[in-house]
């Protein structure tokens, strides 16, 4: 429930619990530094009545919509909730750093529990790239409509599905690869991230908000603006390469992996056309 969370099957067991989160830290540190122009547009434009002083951050990850709210409004006070212990530990370091730690709380709970703990009673709850982990989410939708403060704005950010980085035509010996990865991977989507995707609109009216508005953000920023994207684009197709392998030809996987491979000549750390191409839709939705 995380900032561009990224599902992907992993082993049992502590160790293989513990590298998944850090390589997912480093994934979404990476979406935070690339998108992070994207996320501040996204924070000016909510249609807020007042600056909110208390936000809840939910599924808050490593961090990046904590930040950026942080930045937008330099009154507020976050409090950023996560299942995760390691990424509410790399946040709290990060708040150290940026000395804003006096603003910061962090609280682990999973928010599919039965029940929440205290978490204030916010003017602004954010979700980003979160609710679409929900195991129930109209229970979800419903506890932080009960959550708000009267009036309060509820912002629920989703991506379009995982970002795109190669020409279509790349790499030169499988031309198309990058679909094919991610078509490989809907069944497996559709089994584990069910809510991927969905109109929110209608869940959020639902549960009694008012949908005050709706945009959608089209990402496309060029390889050459940050080293980052290349780090980016190497790290995401990593991540989905466990769900996609057992629908992949032969050919495909092995293409795959040289592009994986940093020492090849053909590592996606070496081209210089990638683009990050993505879309981000936010529902502003109001308690009455």
């Amino acid at each position: 429930m995380t900032q561009a969370h990224q599902h992907t099957p992993h082993g049992e067991g502590g160790h293989h619990h513990a590298h998944d989160d850090r390589s997912q830290a480093e994934i979404l540190d990476l979406d935070a530094e690339v998108l992070a122009e994207h996320l501040a547009l996204i924070t000016a434009w909510l249609p807020l009545k007042a600056e909110p002083r208390q936000i809840v951050d939910l599924g808050c990850g490593t961090g990046a919509g904590t930040f950026a709210l942080l930045d937008r409004f330099p009154e507020a006070h976050v409090t950023a909730v996560d299942t995760s212990a390691g990424h509410l530990q790399l946040l709290r370091e990060k708040a150290r750093a940026h000395g804003t730690e006096k603003r910061v709380r962090t609280v682990q709970a999973d928010l599919d529990a039965a029940a929440w703990p205290g978490l204030g009673t916010p003017d602004l709850v954010w979700a980003s790239a979160s609710m679409h982990h929900m195991a129930h989410p109209d229970r979800t939708l419903a506890g932080v409509h009960d959550l708000l403060a009267p009036g309060g704005l509820f912002a629920v950010v989703e991506l379009d599905g995982f970002p795109r980085f190669l020409p279509a035509d790349a790499p030169e010996n499988r031309p198309g690869l990058e679909e094919r990865c991610h078509r490989a991977t809907d069944a497996f989507h559709v089994e584990h991230v069910p809510h991927r995707g969905a109109d929110w609109g209608p869940m959020l009216s639902a549960a009694g908000f008012t949908v005050e508005d709706e945009r959608t953000v089209t990402v496309n920023i060029e390889g050459d603006r940050s080293e980052a994207i290349g780090r980016y684009a190497h790290g995401s197709l990593r991540r989905i390469r466990g769900a996609a392998a057992p629908a992949l030809s032969p050919e495909d996987l092995a293409a795959l992996d040289e592009l994986l491979d940093t020492d090849s000549p053909h590592s996606i750390l070496r081209r210089d056309d990638l683009t990050v191409r993505t879309e981000r839709t936010v529902w502003a939705a109001r308690r009455a």
